[in-house]
């Protein structure tokens, strides 16, 4: 820092201690080089869900223009399934560290054994809110350091016909009649913003957009015969209203807009999520294959991600955690393994340092890949170099040097993780123990419609 930069930096800081408490944090604010966040979890949306990435029967023309602004990833991974993945970015830790392997072993989380994204922000000075989605996670957004938030029970509410109420910052609240429920956590995102627009925040934004049940939206004709593509279109306008409400207050440059999808295309919907043409990704939502796991991942801001990159880093959801800290300048936790690693370098246009593999795990299974083979947790090895749309086994004979070569690589990964070793019972079942074909086919059936 030379003598004029430094002469500023006194005067700047000066000036805010001598200001009242309240505008001190605006002082504070306007001289932060610290990235506000915006994490949008869209729900159930998968990559052929999206134009950017190919979709056949969808128009996303905010997202694709989000996209056009900033990175969007083409490998990155989640845990199949809502509540999972939810736990994983949220934490920064594997399934078998934190026994949340499945949705209903979400009870297992406990502030005192697990850390979240935003108490390591808010010690930074970030103020926090979370608005949208949490009922497979426990207890309440501000037990885990929220600041503020608004939530609704389940998955995939929209109108007061499926719950009247819904709660923000621990109070039951109406939902009147006519009034659609992701308008009115826009709105509370719009006030939350407005309010901390001079210190830097974090916003944790799981919609409801695209879960089931699909109902009419707010913008769906009377004779509408599609309510699922209407409900696409309506979460690509929230995204654009989102970036409009930046540019009118003014916050494009200060802020990190991330878009993902949690898992991927649910049953009964994969079959329209077709890409370049036609082509159907290997599994959906709920399996192992990479149409479970491989979600959008878009990130812009304005001025610091390069614009229209498309980058084919992998990426899992662990990463998330240190990212974000990474950008806010914060201290990671000591107290618990963190899995992710920082792909900040990334987003601010620096070469970074990418993953040679990404982990999934489900309820039990799991799976070690990277860009080219995938190893899973029955030790069979598949050739990935046509996925997403296939995924070849490769012959537990072969005597290719190639892919031997690269399960010895994979198996020491699972080996170091040795998930079999982790919190893998969910609450009142035993490790291990599965459920019979028709009961499980049924679980599976009521997973993928909460």
């Amino acid at each position: 820092m030379d003598r004029r930069e430094f002469l500023k930096a006194t005067a700047l800081g000066a000036m805010a201690l001598a200001l009242p408490r309240s505008l001190q944090a605006a002082a504070v604010g306007a001289a932060d080089s610290r990235p506000n966040i915006i994490f949008i979890l869209s729900d159930d949306v998968g990559l052929g869900n999206l134009t950017c990435y190919g979709s056949d029967q969808f128009n996303t023309p905010q997202l694709d223009a989000l996209a056009k602004s900033g990175i969007r990833f083409e490998q990155c991974y989640s845990t199949p399934l809502c509540g999972p993945s939810r736990s994983q970015l949220l934490t920064g830790r594997y399934p078998f560290r934190t026994g949340m392997i499945s949705n209903q072993s979400g009870g297992v989380l406990r502030p005192e054994n697990e850390i979240m994204i935003p108490t390591v922000l808010k010690q930074a000075g970030y103020v926090t809110a979370s608005i949208g989605k949490w009922n497979q996670l426990p207890l309440q957004p501000g037990d885990w350091g929220f600041d503020e938030y608004l939530r609704f029970a389940g998955s995939g509410k929209y109108w007061r016909s499926q719950d009247p109420t819904y709660i923000r910052n621990g109070q039951q609240q109406d939902l009147p009649e006519g009034k659609y429920l992701p308008d009115v956590m826009h709105e509370f995102l719009v006030d939350f913003m407005t309010r901390h627009r001079n210190q830097p925040f974090y916003v944790h934004y799981p919609m409801s957009h695209i879960h089931g049940p699909i109902m009419r939206t707010h913008d769906s004709t009377p004779d509408s015969t599609d309510f699922y593509r209407d409900n696409v279109a309506y979460m690509d306008k929230l995204v654009g209203e989102l970036v409009a409400e930046l540019e009118r207050l003014k916050l494009c440059d200060h802020t990190l807009v991330v878009f993902v999808g949690d898992n991927g295309t649910a049953t009964g919907f994969d079959e329209r999520a077709t890409v370049n043409g036609g082509k159907r990704f290997s599994g959906r939502k709920g399996t192992m294959l990479e149409g479970g796991s491989r979600v959008p991942l878009i990130a812009s801001w304005a001025g610091t991600t390069p614009a229209g990159k498309v980058s084919t880093d992998l990426i899992d959801f662990s990463d998330f955690f240190a990212t974000l800290a990474d950008l806010a300048r914060a201290t990671l936790p000591q107290s618990v393994t963190i899995d992710g690693r920082s792909f900040a370098p990334q987003l601010q246009g620096r070469p970074g340092s990418s993953r040679e593999w990404v982990y999934v795990e489900l309820n039990g299974e799991w799976y070690v890949r990277s860009a080219r083979w995938k190893l899973n947790s029955a030790g069979e090895l598949f050739d990935m170099k046509d996925a997403p749309f296939a995924e070849k086994a490769v012959p537990a004979d072969t005597t290719d040097g190639e892919p031997i070569a690269a399960k010895q690589r994979l198996q020491a990964v699972l080996d170091q993780l040795n998930p079999a070793a982790g919190k893998q019972a969910a609450p009142g079942r035993r490790p291990g123990v599965r459920l019979r074909r028709r009961k499980r086919r049924t679980a599976a059936y009521q997973l993928l419609t909460r």
